[in-house]
């Protein structure tokens, strides 16, 4: 049968692809202390001392040699730690005001957090000096009273480079540059400026067509790398910033938690040059018989049923249509927009069943994972069909009939020819989920036993998956690939080519490039049928993620990698079930297409992440995940006339539930001449993701050293630029200036490099280094930060609303976050290191009985299980307190991003196994640990480079 047509049509014209805790400077935040609480720390704290702790434990946050780590919060008197303990002086904090300071305007201050315009709100659209709307206009809420006098003053200033703007030519006063010193004796970077919104988006009074507070679209969906774009490719090229979007389509796994409005009436008004979508930002004339494009000034006439909701038969107010109040929202699509009658949700099973597979239990979870879910997966249309295949050295099918007939019994069928594998009965091998779901428990029920007594060490996976595709491919559908074992026989082959004294060499670029041709041209003949892999992999041997990792990159999937996993471990069998229990719930988006419109001048010029680039603009995506950001780049190719241009996102999709829909996204970014008001706007996060995406580019094209090299020079670059054009070349005393609101990105890039997948290191097998750099070019954006740039709390002397929910909120609240490096580390201590894929307790070597026994109900700590593990549940306050910063830590969707991992908790002992303490020690960026450089020397270094 042929290959199913790319089933959108983008309307006629434009065929869419037919082609908490302490505050930063080092106050404690208020409120009672817990009952007892402080006694029982008093009384750690004593056994601290006697238990030979007292030395060291004024250390608090000092780094070796007695110098205290700048903007480490003070150890509260008496932790678990030193007894009668003087607070430390205060230091000052990073470019925040001090309590004798007036506020500085500009860039966010957490003080005042109430008063902040946040994204996506009218507030936006506040005049920040300057231009004065007429009297008559729409005066956006939120306005700050008090802060006319602040932007007056900085206009008569000339900060950062070249006089300010001149009220009187009518423009914008976009956010003000802040120069600070980020070297070690000025103000430097802190792990509190990673939990700083991005730069405010200034918008022109009454920019948007509404004065709803949604107008602009929030970060979670999109975060551009500049706050304010320049409006000509020379200043662009003059910066050396990045202009690109991280795009990131679903903040959440399923739907009835996104919040996103939906219309139904099928009425949708788009610019017919174009084809962008209306949106907050069009404008409309003559008398609002016609709108007017806000990316290319054409002239349309609006839809004739545009004020008539034609599901309630009724007219509507226009001004409360979602597509005008709302930067993101979903459509419905009309007949038009289809091909082909849209795709039932089908997912057709790899099961490993070789000796590696069966004997790590790998089989036996993934059929019981699958039958506990059956009720997860989405099948509201009851349209949903699965489908089984097992995977040796010969292919095994199964045909499963419907429940009620004569046979029940799913009968296996085995094609042992991996060169030319045939459909030994094409009906029966995909089935409908409820017309066949008794049978299916049945058959998953007993597929373990049919396994039990294999020997089979022979992996024909690529045989498979091209047998697999032939199944589905007249229709697409999903792949599930849950694999032990390296492909060693039939089609996409595999050798075992890891070789240990290649790797930290110049040579190591080899084990990270495909190993066969056969697994990209496959996945480009998948991505054509609508047909997306995902890949489970378990080996405890060399599997070569590098070549399987192709499938899902070029078909919109995710390669998910658990070395060693065994189901004998409960932590490695939780950790799956839940993970694949969530996968299986996931409403992902079937046969997408992602297109990005842009303001005339603009175009998208490069794209990153896991997918098929099918033509200049457009990017296919046989199924879209929730759980994976993009990245588009934009180029100014004319100069930019508007006071601010906008950038629109869409996404045209299936439903699992049989609907036809097109998700939206619109931002709008002010425009600049002045290069301060560029780097005054950069978002530092969106920086460091747009670099992580070519980082990982650069490794896999160049290798490791050019990558790192590459992130190094960029920085370098990006400082000098920034003294020689925004410094007036002084750099204040030998200091190392740079705007406040990108203090944050030196140590961001010095995270990079070290992360797993870049780090120079002799001992990163090639699999967990390719699994790394999957993430490194895939990850929504907060768990991508988290990545490069782990969280490390102090657990034995939180403060006592510490791990316990908030009054409001309910949320659980967090320990104040540290800086990672081991000055903050005390050896009395208990604390948690988290990257976001894996977590780690650090137990220091003189930790008394008391806190050990209160949080492991064990007195002796040399009889902890080291390694992987999971806290045990006692009646003991601390227990429960610890038990929910872990938890709260390693659940996702407060972060605003859809993810199913769940990180796995490994216990260390600061004196225990040393190969387990030297892992999590690399987590701490700002250390020297494995032979890098400290964040100090790095700092150190990079002002050289700039002075020379």
């Amino acid at each position: 049968m042929s290959a199913p047509q790319q089933p959108y049509s983008d309307g006629p014209p434009d065929p869419e692809g037919q082609d908490g805790g302490y505050q930063q400077d080092g106050q404690q935040a208020g409120g009672p202390p817990a009952a007892g609480g402080k006694k029982k720390r008093d009384r750690y704290a004593g056994q601290a001392y006697e238990f030979g702790a007292g030395a060291n434990a004024a250390l608090g946050g000092q780094q070796p040699g007695g110098q205290q780590y700048p903007g480490s919060p003070p150890a509260p008197g008496g932790g678990y730690g030193f007894p009668g303990q003087q607070p430390m002086q205060q230091q000052p904090s990073y470019g925040m005001p001090q309590p004798q300071q007036p506020a500085q305007p500009g860039y966010p201050d957490p003080s005042m957090a109430q008063a902040q315009p946040q994204y996506g709100q009218p507030q936006y659209g506040a005049p920040q000096g300057g231009y004065q709307p007429p009297q008559d206009s729409y005066q956006p809420p939120g306005q700050q009273p008090g802060m006319a006098p602040v932007t007056q003053q900085f206009q008569q200033m000339s900060v950062g480079g070249g006089p300010a703007p001149a009220a009187a030519a009518g423009q914008m006063r976009l956010n003000p540059l802040q120069p600070v010193d980020i070297g070690p004796q000025g103000q430097p970077f802190h792990v509190t400026d990673l939990d700083q919104p991005p730069p405010p988006i200034v918008l022109p009074p009454n920019a948007s067509v509404t004065p709803s507070p949604h107008a602009n679209c929030p970060p979670k969906y999109i975060r551009s790398t500049l706050n304010a774009m320049p409006t000509t490719s020379s200043l662009l090229k003059k910066s050396k910033l990045p202009f690109a979007l991280i795009i990131q389509p679903y903040a959440t796994l399923h739907d009835s938690e996104d919040d996103v409005p939906v219309q139904y009436d099928q009425v949708i008004a788009r610019c017919r040059r174009c084809r962008t979508y209306i949106n907050p930002f069009a404008s409309f004339l003559d008398h609002s018989h016609r709108w007017r494009c806000n990316m290319c000034n054409l002239t349309n006439d609006v839809p004739q049923s545009f004020d008539w909701d034609s599901v309630k038969q009724q007219p509507v107010d226009r001004w409360q249509r979602p597509e005008l109040n709302y930067s993101v929202t979903e459509f419905v699509a009309p007949q038009e927009y289809m091909v082909r009658a849209p795709q039932p949700l089908i997912y057709l099973f790899l099961l490993d069943v070789s000796y590696a597979g069966v004997t790590s239990g790998l089989l036996a979870t993934a059929a019981r994972c699958i039958l506990e879910s059956l009720d997860r997966i989405p099948n509201a249309d009851r349209r949903t069909r699965l489908g089984f295949m097992a995977v040796d050295g010969s292919l095994h099918y199964f045909s499963i009939p419907r429940d009620g007939g004569e046979n029940n019994d799913a009968r296996m069928l085995v094609v042992s020819d991996l060169d030319e594998p045939f459909l030994p009965t094409p009906e029966d091998l995909l089935v409908n989920l409820s017309e066949c779901r008794a049978n299916i428990e049945s058959f998953l029920e007993k597929l373990q036993s049919m396994f039990a007594q294999t020997q089979d060490n022979s992996s024909a996976m690529g045989s498979a998956l091209r047998a697999g595709h032939k199944l589905i491919s007249h229709v697409g559908g999903k792949m599930c690939v849950l694999s032990a074992s390296i492909p060693n026989v039939g089609y996409g082959k595999l050798e075992m080519r890891e070789d240990k004294k290649l790797l930290g060499t110049s040579k190591e670029n080899g084990l990270l490039q495909t190993q066969s041709s056969f697994y990209k041209s496959f996945a480009v003949e998948c991505s054509k049928t609508q047909v997306s892999i995902d890949m489970f992999l378990f080996s405890a041997q060399y599997q070569d993620v590098a070549s399987l990792s192709n499938l899902p990159r070029y078909t919109g999937g995710q390669t998910y990698f658990y070395p060693a996993w065994n189901a004998a471990r409960t932590e490695d069998a939780i950790k799956f079930a839940t993970e694949f229990s969530d996968y299986l719930s996931s409403e992902i988006g079937l046969e997408a297409v992602l297109r990005v419109r842009t303001t005339t001048g603009l175009r998208p010029s490069a794209f990153y992440g896991n997918f098929f680039n099918r033509s200049s603009d457009l990017c296919a995506f046989p199924s879209m995940p929730r759980d994976q950001a993009y990245v588009v780049e934009i180029a100014i190719d004319e100069t930019v006339t508007k006071a601010f241009a906008c950038l629109q996102a869409g996404v045209l999709h299936t439903t699992c539930n049989g609907e036809r829909r097109i998700r939206v996204l619109t931002l709008s970014i002010p425009t600049t001449q002045n290069l301060a008001e560029v780097y005054s706007s950069a978002d530092p996060q969106a920086i460091t993701a747009y670099f992580s995406h070519k980082a990982v580019e650069r490794a896999l094209g160049s290798g490791l050293d050019a990558a790192r090299d590459a992130v190094q020079a960029k920085m370098i670059e990006l400082l000098q630029t920034y003294k020689k054009e925004l410094g007036g070349g002084n750099m204040g005393g030998g200091g190392l200036q740079f705007p406040a609101n990108l203090r944050a990105l030196p140590m961001l890039f010095l995270g990079l490099m070290k992360n797993l997948g870049l780090r120079k290191s002799a001992q990163i097998p090639t699999d967990l280094r390719s699994a790394a750099l999957c993430l490194l070019s895939t990850l929504p954006l907060p768990l991508l930060i988290q990545y490069i740039y782990p969280r490390l709390y102090s657990l034995h002397d939180m403060p006592d609303d510490a791990g316990l929910p908030n009054a409001e909120t309910g949320a659980i609240t967090m320990p104040p976050a540290l800086n990672l490096t081991s000055g903050n580390l005390v050896p009395y201590g208990l604390y948690l290191i988290d990257d976001g894929q894996t977590q780690f307790l650090w137990l220091g070597r003189d930790a008394v009985p008391a806190l050990i026994n209160d949080v492991f109900g064990i007195d002796d700590k040399n009889a902890l299980k080291q390694g992987k593990t999971s806290l045990p549940v006692l009646e003991s306050e601390m227990n429960e307190r610890v038990r929910a910063v872990v938890e709260k830590s390693r659940d996702h969707r407060g972060k605003g991003c859809g993810s199913i991992v769940l990180p796995p908790l490994y216990l260390i002992r600061e004196d225990g196994e040393p190969s387990l303490r030297l892992w999590a020690q690399t987590l701490l960026v700002e250390d020297r640990a494995d032979q890098g450089v400290s964040g100090p020397q790095f700092l150190g270094m990079l002002r050289e480079k700039v002075l020379s």
